[in-house]
C-alpha cells in the first residue's frame, strides 16, 4: 500500500510545479495596450533579467500605475524561489478533501490561517492574510507548459479578517500566455470586476514581444 504524502510534500510538489523563468532568462520588451471600460492607452514596458521593470511612454499617470501593477504581477510570479526559501517557516496539516477532489491545506507557524487546495498537482485555492487584509484566489484552469502549469481563468476577493467581510469587488481573470524562445510570456490579462451590482471590464494586451539579447561574458 502506497504510503500517503505528507501534507507539506504534497504541497511542495504543486509549487515546484509552477511554471517559472529560468536563471537564464534575460528579460524583454513589448508594447502594452490598457483597455480600462471605454478608454484606451498604449505604451511599452521592460523586464529585465533581474526582475526589475519599467513603464514607459504612457501619458496619463492613473493608467502608467495600473500598468505598472500588471508587470510587477507577471515579474514577481515567474520569479523562481526554493521552495524552503519561501515556506520554511509554514507547518502544513491536511484539511478537508472537496468534491472535485481538491485537498485542503492549513497552514499553521508563521503564517497562521492561512490554507490552500491543491488538485492534480497544481494549487488551486489560495486564501492568504496579505497586509491585514484575507485574499482569496480560486483557479478553475490553467495553461500546460510541459514545464509547469500557468493559471488561465481565476478570481480573486478580499475580506477582513475578524469580520469576514468583503473589501471591494470581486475580480475574475483570464489569462493567455505566448511561447517567445524559450519562455511563455503573459499577451493578455482581461479581468471583470464587479462592486455592488456595476461590472467593469480591464483588458491589459502585450504585442511585439521581443527577448532581450543576454550580457556576453
Amino acid at each position: 500500500m502506497t504510503e500517503q504524502l505528507s501534507a507539506r510534500d504534497l504541497f511542495r510538489a504543486a509549487y515546484e510545479n509552477r511554471y517559472t523563468w529560468d536563471q537564464n532568462f534575460p528579460g524583454y520588451t513589448a508594447d502594452v495596450q490598457l483597455r480600462d471600460n471605454d478608454k484606451t492607452y498604449t505604451g511599452k514596458i521592460r523586464i529585465n533579467a533581474d526582475m526589475s521593470f519599467d513603464v514607459m511612454d504612457v501619458a496619463d499617470e492613473d493608467a502608467k500605475k495600473a500598468i505598472h501593477g500588471q508587470v510587477w504581477e507577471i515579474a514577481v510570479h515567474r520569479v523562481r524561489r526554493p521552495f524552503e526559501e519561501t515556506h520554511a517557516k509554514n507547518v502544513f496539516e491536511y484539511g478537508d478533501t472537496d468534491e472535485n477532489g481538491a485537498v485542503e491545506l492549513l497552514v499553521g507557524g508563521k503564517a497562521s490561517g492561512d490554507r490552500y487546495k491543491v488538485h492534480n498537482n497544481e494549487v488551486s485555492l489560495v486564501h492568504r492574510q496579505i497586509h491585514g487584509t484575507f485574499v482569496t484566489i480560486n483557479t478553475f484552469s490553467s495553461h500546460q507548459t510541459g514545464e509547469g502549469y500557468l493559471s488561465h481563468r481565476y478570481d480573486s476577493v478580499y475580506r477582513d479578517p475578524k469580520t469576514g467581510e468583503q473589501k471591494g469587488g470581486k475580480s475574475e481573470f483570464e489569462d493567455e500566455y505566448e511561447k517567445v524562445g524559450n519562455y511563455y510570456v503573459l499577451n493578455r490579462r482581461l479581468i471583470r470586476t464587479e462592486t455592488n451590482g456595476q461590472v467593469s471590464t480591464t483588458e491589459f494586451s502585450f504585442s511585439n514581444i521581443k527577448l532581450l539579447q543576454p550580457v556576453a561574458v
